[in-house]
């Protein structure tokens, strides 16, 4: 059974939860996550005013995702910086390929979830992953999000993300924050949720 991680990028941070996601779900027996990232739409030389090119550089390995690999995967878990509480222009430029897949059904009954970032406390997480949620069911996707059942997003000992809709980090203002140790098993959980769910489904 396959888990696609489908992401993107600026500045790492969601890269690294995406590829915590594809360790939670690889850990389900049976199943393999493999990680993609979508096209980039900006020029060099914005990503350099940017202070990006480094972030992006650590990423190239990484390959792009196709259309076509979303209809091959049981379950697809999509990651996104939040703008202006959306998701990114890249993620929604990519996901505006997908009327084909649309047109045919290919994503009916598959697995869809959504992590995110942002860079303050309360900076879109929750409506960035609630408004990508509609995509998938316009897909007809079955969305999992990220139960009460991971008890750290109910800690009080620090300022963290992750939802009951889904894993979420803070990059914070400068974006030197990275992904605390609870964001991070938010993440392994979703991955390791979305596997069990997808295998039960595809059973």
């Amino acid at each position: 059974m396959k888990v696609l991680v489908v992401y993107y990028s600026l500045y790492g941070h969601v890269y690294q939860l995406g590829q915590t996601i594809a360790e939670g779900a690889s850990s389900v027996e049976g199943v393999a996550a493999d990680l993609r990232r979508v096209p980039e739409t900006l020029p060099v030389e914005v990503l350099e005013k940017m202070g990006a090119v480094e972030a992006q550089k650590k990423q190239v390995h990484v390959p792009i995702c196709t259309v076509d690999e979303l209809a091959e995967a049981d379950a697809i878990v999509f990651g996104t910086p939040t703008r202006f509480g959306n998701m990114c222009g890249q993620m929604r430029q990519f996901l505006d390929s997908t009327g084909k897949l649309w047109l045919s059904g290919a994503l009916v009954g598959k697995v869809g979830s959504v992590f995110a970032s942002t860079n303050t406390q309360h900076g879109g997480q929750e409506s960035t992953i609630l408004s990508f949620y509609i995509t998938l069911l316009h897909q007809g996707m079955v969305i999992v999000g990220l139960p009460y059942a991971f008890k750290g997003q109910m800690t009080m000992d620090e300022i963290t993300g992750c939802s009951p809709y889904g894993a979420s980090t803070i990059a914070g203002t400068d974006g030197s924050r990275v992904p605390s140790d609870n964001e991070l098993a938010g993440a392994r959980f979703q991955g390791k949720h979305v596997a069990n769910i997808a295998k039960k489904l595809t059973a």
